[in-house]
């Protein structure tokens, strides 16, 4: 590989259990090309802008190595690169701005691992592989729970013993550059100033909200992990710690971790169906509560928040589901009429960026998600800063 040069493009990677996504922005963060490295771990495929090619991959480093050539052939080899911004799922207490790479911070989000053991490790792979084939390009890591970092401790303390505390058992929260990008893209697409009480729902196949006081998270619906708060595609959200402890006791851990995270929430409830598309178009009682459940808990969760903001001045959709299930959109705000929200039912059949009637309480406005371009903007500020 050749050495990275002077160029303005930033490459985002954000690598999962069994993919590598990619996108590359330029100098103005406009989005260039974008990519995925598909089944790692057996026979995947690699596809990069419209082309799609069968290949193996049997772990992310062979991904990567193959991601990287994929560039070269399409005319970005990684001399072009300014730098490559990894979305890290955890950076615990200490890691809580986008931080530019060195040994020490990689360090740091190793040590993060107990806390996402299955989301970290492969960040991690990602940024070592970089590095080795890469070894002069600028690296930086952007955090998913960073954003909550302004949670008051009252919010992010569990009623636990110090000494428990001091293991990392508190509440982080998740989503949190899609919160950032969302308060930083909501005034430029709305045309109005960020409003000081922003009640903020994504929702996806995971879900959260946050409750974002003067453009800050000061409450958020996921905890420990992504496991808790709302219902979601296929994970529980809240439920009982005796409740686990029993499905522990009697079906194993192992089981109740697969349960819990992969065979509850939405397809659960539905008896299969957790993408929010096929629940919509399924007329069964099952897939009808399913989709019930997820407003109701969506509800009863913004009511919290709210209390916690005391108040509400807006509310902004995004995620999957957030900017395209108008259903459910209109369910959420139907259980926040009692604030003064009114929805145009013909903006939110239509998906417009402003959802609120004119005779509107609250604002309500659906903010596409830029978590990648976020992270490219963070990159090039740090860039600038050093």
């Amino acid at each position: 590989m050749s050495k990275p040069g002077n160029s303005d493009l930033v490459l985002v990677l954000n690598a999962g259990s069994s993919s590598i996504k990619l996108a590359v922005f330029d100098g103005q963060l406009t989005q260039v090309l974008t990519g995925i490295a598909d089944g790692i771990g057996g026979p995947g495929t690699l596809k990069l802008g419209d082309v799609k090619t069968t290949q193996a991959f049997p772990d992310h480093a062979t991904a990567l190595h193959a991601i990287l050539q994929a560039l070269e052939t399409k005319g970005f080899p990684i001399s072009r690169f300014a730098a490559a911004a990894h979305r890290v799922v955890h950076g615990g207490t200490a890691l809580t701005q986008p931080t530019r790479i060195t040994p020490e911070v990689l360090r740091a989000i190793k040590s993060c691992t107990p806390l996402a053991p299955l989301h970290n490790p492969h960040n991690i792979a990602a940024i070592e592989t970089l590095a080795a084939l890469a070894p002069e390009l600028p690296q930086v890591a952007a955090f998913d729970t960073a954003f909550h970092a302004s949670n008051p401790e009252v919010a992010t303390r569990y009623a636990l013993p110090p000494q428990i505390e001091a293991r990392g058992i508190r509440r982080y929260g998740f989503h949190g550059i899609s919160y950032a990008s969302l308060v930083d893209s909501l005034p430029g697409l709305t045309g109005t100033p960020l409003p000081s009480r922003l009640l903020a729902f994504h929702l996806g196949n995971g879900a959260s909200i946050c409750a974002i006081r003067d453009g800050e998270s000061i409450a958020t619906s996921m905890g420990y992990s992504p496991l808790e708060g709302l219902t979601m595609g296929t994970r529980t959200g809240m439920i009982d710690g005796n409740a686990v402890l029993r499905l522990a006791e009697e079906d194993g851990i192992a089981a109740t971790h697969t349960l819990l995270n992969k065979e509850s929430g939405l397809r659960g409830l539905s008896g299969g169906l957790s993408d929010m598309r096929a629940l919509l178009a399924d007329p069964s009682p099952a897939s009808t509560f399913a989709v019930e459940h997820f407003c109701y808990w969506a509800i009863r969760h913004a009511g919290s928040l709210i209390a916690a903001m005391q108040g509400l001045d807006a509310v902004a959709f995004t995620g999957g589901i957030g900017e395209n299930a108008a259903p459910v959109r209109a369910r959420i705000m139907d259980g926040l009429s009692w604030l003064g929200a009114q929805i145009d039912a013909r903006a939110n059949a239509a998906g417009d960026t402003r959802l609120h009637a004119h005779s509107s309480g609250i604002a309500c406005w659906i903010i596409p998600a830029q978590e990648e371009r976020m992270i490219a903007g963070d990159a090039q500020r740090l860039l600038s800063d050093d």
